[in-house]
């Protein structure tokens, strides 16, 4: 079993308030650090495309307040 340590974004600071991610298994790991026991797990393959689409902006309408 191949793990990595928990790694959270550079624009998270010294929040404790952050999404994390890990690669286990040949799978990537994603939760909230102020919610460790839920883990989303995804394939590299997945991730790349959601990645994708959020640099994209097709999440955006999502952030805001209607």
């Amino acid at each position: 079993m191949t793990n990595s340590a928990w790694q959270k974004s550079s624009y998270s600071a010294a929040s404790d308030n952050c999404v994390e991610v890990r690669s286990i298994d040949g799978l990537i790991e994603v939760r909230e650090s102020d919610d460790a026991d839920v883990i989303v797990r995804t394939t590299r393959l997945n991730l790349a495309a959601f990645l994708q689409g959020a640099k994209a902006g097709e999440f955006d309408h999502l952030t805001t307040i209607p």
